[in-house]
């Protein structure tokens, strides 16, 4: 096999025709390999994307059962999110995972001696941090005086210096109890968003990824928290209309591809192998999770891998309910005094014509994430009916349960020093992927900053213009 800028891949992955004398495979198909893959492609660099799976997406997609389709886990996205509302622009996907015009939470307590009582989180047409003060000042679930200390510890929040490197060792639940605020306010308010964006409670998160979380959601702009969710399956938008994308794009993707080995070439240049082929590149991305990139990493390409394996992970449950009358009438609500955490109804995405669907996302869900259907189904089936009062009446049509064990990182204190940035010490060889040091949690933002990130770096190397870049690329490079 030869090699060299002009090398291409051989075998059934070999392209016919003219094509740009510089070549880059993306190993990974999910939202970083993806976004990777057309920021390259859109800068004249002809890509293979590899994806070892039978569709694109990674953890935020879509599977059929029986008459429906179904999310593996409920995904949302702030109006904050700046990468991946670019995502759903490139892909043409942003009118089918459109924003609330402004935020606002229903958030039902059912830990009251008088019954279930309803407050709701939302904001005003105010600048920070007035948006948010009349929703605050008479949120039901705080008492007065922890509404006020609330006040205060969001201010002091705000002052924090996210460059600040000693946040990356502190937790966010010492924090928040030096900041004055009691456990109900962690509950309550602070948890309420933290678990669902970081998938860690407060006590077990890194300061500096919650702070760079409501700072940025809530302290930014009176609008970065509004809520965008995708209206139609996920594999709708991270599937079909990404492959359209990419193929319109002239990005080679096969699917059901494992790349076992990724070997540098003596005086430049990359070879993948993939079972029955070996592809030449100038430059590789590896857009696979934190464990697969590890094993994949050639010897001297990281000063420390080994952190890579120590970069934990946190697991999400999703429990989902099919009833045979509609139970919930608003979009989406969350609950206290009780194990729910969001609830969303995903009826019409799903194809559902008769009844309703709900979607039930559990983070942090360590303690519950291996239970047996039938012990989720004699707790969740009762929480649900104490939550939604018309489900009482309502027939079970279908109960099951979607894992993922390995959902997210876990963003335990010092998880940032042992994320790695795009570039490694191998000239042509780049990272990618939720995991490495965008400065954001494990969000859908996260993974396409990565993938951006990942294909700036890359472009610089291969004497690429990188003026076609979007605008948040200085923040995730």
């Amino acid at each position: 096999m030869t090699h060299g800028n002009d090398a291409a891949p051989q075998g059934p992955l070999a392209d016919a025709g003219t094509r740009p004398a510089r070549h880059a495979v993306v190993v990974g198909g999910g939202l970083a390999g993806v976004t990777a893959a057309l920021t390259l492609a859109d800068a004249g660099v002809r890509v293979t994307l590899l994806e070892g799976r039978p569709r694109l997406g990674g953890l935020a997609f879509s599977f059929r059962r029986g008459g429906l389709t179904v999310d593996n886990g409920q995904h949302v996205y702030l109006r904050c999110c700046t990468a991946y509302r670019w995502f759903l622009d490139r892909i043409e996907g942003a009118a089918l995972a459109p924003l609330q015009d402004r935020l606002d939470v229903p958030v039902v307590d059912l830990d009251r001696p008088a019954g279930r009582r309803l407050g709701r989180l939302r904001r005003d047409a105010l600048p920070v941090p007035l948006h948010l003060g009349r929703s605050l000042a008479t949120y039901p679930h705080l008492s007065l005086a922890d509404r006020a200390r609330v006040g205060r510890a969001a201010l002091a929040l705000r002052g924090l210096d996210l460059a600040d490197p000693s946040l990356d060792g502190q937790d966010f639940g010492s924090w928040l109890a030096a900041h004055g605020q009691s456990p109900r306010a962690v509950e309550a308010l602070w948890d309420l968003v933290g678990v669902a964006t970081l998938n860690a409670v407060a006590g077990d998160a890194s300061l500096a990824l919650a702070a760079m979380v409501f700072k940025t959601g809530l302290l930014s702009d009176p609008g970065a928290a509004d809520i965008g969710w995708a209206r139609v399956p996920l594999g709708d938008l991270h599937d079909r209309l990404a492959r359209k994308a990419l193929d319109s794009a002239g990005v080679r993707t096969e699917v059901r591809t494992r790349v076992t080995a990724v070997r540098a070439v003596a005086g430049g240049g990359w070879r993948v192998r993939v079972p029955g082929e070996t592809l030449d590149a100038d430059a590789v991305v590896l857009a696979v999770p934190q464990r697969e990139a590890h094993a994949l990493l050639p010897e001297g390409a990281l000063d420390a891998p080994e952190r890579l394996l120590e970069i934990g992970t946190a697991p999400i449950l999703n429990v989902h309910v099919v009833y045979d009358r509609e139970v919930l009438g608003v979009p989406f609500l969350t609950a206290l005094g009780t194990p729910l955490q969001w609830v969303f109804d995903r009826t019409e995405a799903s194809g559902l014509t008769r009844g309703q669907y709900l979607a039930v996302s559990q983070s942090a869900a360590q303690d519950e994430i291996d239970a047996p259907v039938a012990v989720l189904r004699e707790r969740y089936l009762p929480e649900l009916e104490r939550l939604l009062p018309r489900a009482r009446g309502a027939e079970v049509k279908d109960f099951f349960v979607t894992r993922e064990r390995t959902a997210t990182f876990a963003p335990a204190p010092g998880v940032g020093r042992l994320r790695p940035g795009a570039r490694t010490k191998a000239p042509g060889l780049y990272l990618a992927g939720a995991w490495t040091a965008t400065g954001w949690p494990a969000t859908m933002e996260s993974a396409v900053r990565s993938g951006v990130g990942a294909a700036g770096a890359a472009l610089g190397a291969l004497g690429r213009s990188r003026d076609l870049l979007p605008d948040f690329f200085e923040e995730a490079a």
